[in-house]
């Protein structure tokens, strides 16, 4: 089971914008010493939800104050970016720390983020397909022509090549691994006709994500992917940790600080063309992660986590720890979670 932690740079009510990015950095290197395996960073525009604009960016930082951890985007939204632009950046990146890094991607929301950059709906509404297709390419052939209607361009020379990395063989190493944040069948479907493994929210509890993960399978074979692939892709499950002497004490960190983040961060989102958007009550939301999450004592905390890679079949895990909204007490989640829990899971 590999576990690691899920960061959003949450700027907390009362929070400048630079603290929340201090607190995520010493999150990942607080997450390398306590034995973690991954980090996985978010990615936001204009809104204090998450203050960290580019997810690759802070992976480049976070890569470069580290040397074993595994950093990757949770994700990078491919509809305000040119997939050719990410897809050089994730090469570089696998390329120059000999592979620590993956590339997590999604469809984002109709955010005025859309506006802003130039991207129009129809890259939210109908043009992520298009983008993923072009990014693959890029990480994978060694040159690469735009044929889409939103990206037409000739053929061109592919540099850095991601697949230039060689193992302690000498044997060339597959490009970045590519993950796609799915929330609907027909991003499950997507991801499985590609046999890219699924990054699922931590809004879903295990129920909801065996079905997505059956799905998924179902969708591969029928795409013709080999039976190890299908039984092999590595999903991932996004979730909540906060470790405590106590189940009650664990929850009522959460309880205090997450309600008044989540309102203030999610309230500012804009959407682009006036649609409504309803937002979860805060404090209902906060009490549903709870309960569906390693929320607890450390025991808990690895029997919960034991019981959704039962369910699902999912063993890698992206666990936001930093719902206290505290420096100090997010590096003490972490080290809890590293040196108490993972212990009992080995």
């Amino acid at each position: 089971m590999r576990v690691g932690t899920f960061v959003l740079a949450a700027q907390f009510p009362g929070q400048g914008q630079g603290e929340a990015l201090h607190r995520a950095i010493r999150s990942a290197e607080v997450a390398e010493e306590s034995g973690l395996d991954s980090v996985w960073l978010a990615e936001h525009h204009f809104v204090p939800y998450g203050v960290c604009p580019s997810a690759v960016t802070l992976a480049a930082l976070l890569l470069g104050r580290t040397r074993r951890i595994h950093v990757g985007t949770a994700v990078s939204v491919l509809p305000t970016q040119h997939p050719v632009a990410l897809g050089e950046q994730a090469a570089l990146l696998h390329l120059t720390t000999g592979g620590r890094f993956s590339l997590g991607v999604g469809r984002g929301g109709p955010w005025v983020d859309l506006e802003v950059f130039g991207a129009g709906l129809e890259a939210y509404d109908s043009g992520f397909p298009e983008s993923l297709d072009l990014l693959l390419d890029w990480l994978r052939e060694p040159r690469v022509a735009g044929r889409g209607s939103r990206y037409p361009f000739r053929e061109v020379a592919v540099v850095p090549r991601a697949d230039e990395l060689l193992d302690a063989d000498g044997a060339p190493k597959p490009g970045p691994e590519v993950i796609v944040a799915c929330t609907s069948p027909k991003t499950v479907r997507l991801a499985a006709e590609k046999a890219l493994p699924m990054l699922l929210g931590m809004h879903c509890g295990d129920e909801e994500k065996a079905d997505m993960v059956a799905l998924w399978r179902r969708i591969a074979r029928e795409a013709g992917h080999p039976p190890e692939v299908v039984a092999g892709a590595e999903h991932v499950s996004a979730g909540v940790a906060q470790i405590g002497d106590c189940q009650e004490d664990a929850v009522q960190t959460l309880v205090k600080a997450m309600p008044e983040w989540l309102r203030d961060g999610l309230g500012k989102h804009v959407t682009v063309d006036g649609r409504y958007r309803a937002m979860r009550d805060p404090v209902e939301y906060t009490e549903l992660l709870c309960g569906l999450h390693p929320v607890g004592p450390p025991r808990f905390a690895a029997d919960r986590l034991a019981a959704t890679a039962e369910r699902t079949g999912i063993t890698r895990f992206a666990l936001l720890s930093e719902g206290s909204g505290d420096l100090a007490a997010t590096e003490e989640n972490l080290r809890r979670l590293g040196t108490e829990v993972l212990p009992l899971l080995a």
